[in-house]
């Protein structure tokens, strides 16, 4: 239950920051924050929650997300 909250509130603040243009990062910086937590929260899921999958797929989503922003 605690996990389902957790992520719930992630993605409540990941929609409020990927929606609104007064934000004061570029697109580049909005991308990557957002894939990195993106890519932790899928990086723990199919990891078990490892720590190790949790870091790696931050770092992967975080390279993905940045590159998407530089093209938006």
């Amino acid at each position: 239950m605690k996990r389902v909250l957790a992520v719930a509130v992630v993605a409540g603040a990941l929609a409020t920051l990927t929606a609104c243009d007064s934000v004061p990062l570029s697109h580049q910086t909005q991308g990557a924050a957002v894939g990195a937590v993106g890519g932790a929260l899928a990086g723990s899921a199919i990891s078990g929650g490892s720590a190790l999958g949790t870091v790696g797929g931050a770092v992967a989503g975080g390279v993905v997300g940045s590159e998407v922003g530089k093209r938006h």
